[in-house]
């Protein structure tokens, strides 16, 4: 009863921006093609929203082992997944296979927190004190983690905070959870607004890029776009530059066929 008296509060102490911002956060959870791109975009907001110094966003290992990879990071630049899976105390929370947002003093008390070989080696060199974590899973499975830290000196993070960054966990989780099954089915491949976004691809490379993917040829693209042969090569070889490759065999081991 008294955490869902405390989300109430918060409910109704939420100022119309902030309404506003998560809206924004939200569309872009589920529209960013570019899934990086996403994870980079979702920290950059997310300081509109609460006040911290720095982030990361690591995401579980492929393979299911327990294991944190491909950070994305915000005002911090060092990779700390191997000191996270080693003596982070939080490991029990974070392999759960439940999305949770808490704050480490949530967990354990501050004056014993500081006296950890984690706080050690992860805090003191950051000038970091407090931190923020949202753990995301899906169907049991830990999918990720963002980490929201605060330098020495300022308060923790309030209730209000932790019940903004709730707010957002399910959503995150089930973008983590259709990029697996994504990758799954398809591999690594990039669909087309993915890749329009990720390499710069103009609306016309994107449009022309759309139909070579739909297996049309270059008679019927010329007449759908109401472009020349010639006109039609030149976007085709800015496309195969912008992408990195040579050829058509190339270009679909790294699109997808199919959004």
């Amino acid at each position: 009863m008294r955490v869902i008296h405390r989300e109430v509060i918060c409910v109704n102490t939420l100022q119309t921006n902030d309404w506003l911002i998560l809206n924004s956060i939200i569309y872009e959870i589920y529209t960013t093609a570019d899934f990086d791109g996403m994870r980079k975009k979702f920290l950059e907001q997310m300081k509109m929203l609460v006040d911290f110094d720095s982030a990361d966003f690591y995401l579980a290992a492929a393979d299911g082992e327990h294991k944190l990879t491909a950070p994305v990071m915000y005002h911090c630049d060092e990779d700390l997944s191997d000191v996270y899976d080693t003596i982070d105390y939080g490991r029990g929370i974070l392999y759960s296979g439940k999305s949770i947002v808490y704050r480490e003093t949530d967990i354990m008390a501050d004056e014993v927190r500081t006296k950890t070989e984690y706080y050690d080696k992860v805090y003191k060199p950051n000038r970091w004190h407090y931190s923020l974590q949202m753990i995301i899973a899906k169907d049991k499975q830990f999918l990720g983690v963002v980490t929201l830290y605060r330098n020495i000196g300022k308060d923790d993070f309030n209730h209000d905070e932790v019940f903004l960054v709730d707010t957002l966990k399910e959503h995150m989780a089930y973008r983590l959870w259709q990029q697996r099954q994504n990758r799954i089915q398809f591999g690594e491949k990039l669909t087309v607004s993915a890749a329009t976004e990720k390499f710069g691809l103009t609306r016309q490379e994107h449009n022309i890029l759309h139909l070579l993917m739909e297996g049309k040829d270059n008679s019927f693209i010329c007449d759908y776009l109401s472009i020349s042969i010639n006109t039609l090569k030149k976007h085709i070889l800015n496309i195969y530059r912008k992408l990195g490759i040579r050829n058509r065999v190339q270009l679909f081991k790294k699109i997808r066929e199919k959004e």
